[in-house]
């Protein structure tokens, strides 16, 4: 795998990957995928590696090596989880 992003640029991933999965409406979906897949980030990673032709056409694709860098780590998939449910919890309700 490639060098792991550092910690401003890690941050600024995070952030974007959850507004994202927010602007798309997927952060409960999201969050319960990752909660329930977090013991197994690694494998994850390499998935996306995998399928990276089909995922350039949403997440560009020079930054799919990245973002598999970044979710092979527990500690970022957590860090994912929270910038999700921060998102969701300023979210105005309709009506």
């Amino acid at each position: 795998m490639g060098a792991r992003p550092d910690t401003d640029h890690r941050e600024q991933m995070i952030d974007d990957l959850a507004r994202r999965l927010d602007s798309w409406n997927l952060s409960t979906p999201a969050i319960a995928f990752l909660e329930a897949h977090k013991p197994l980030s690694f494998f994850a990673s390499q998935t996306l590696l995998a399928f990276q032709p089909l995922l350039t056409l949403f997440l560009g694709e020079a930054s799919i090596g990245e973002y598999a860098t970044l979710l092979e780590d527990p500690g970022s998939v957590e860090r994912v989880i929270c910038r999700l449910e921060e998102l969701r919890e300023h979210e105005t309700p309709l009506g």
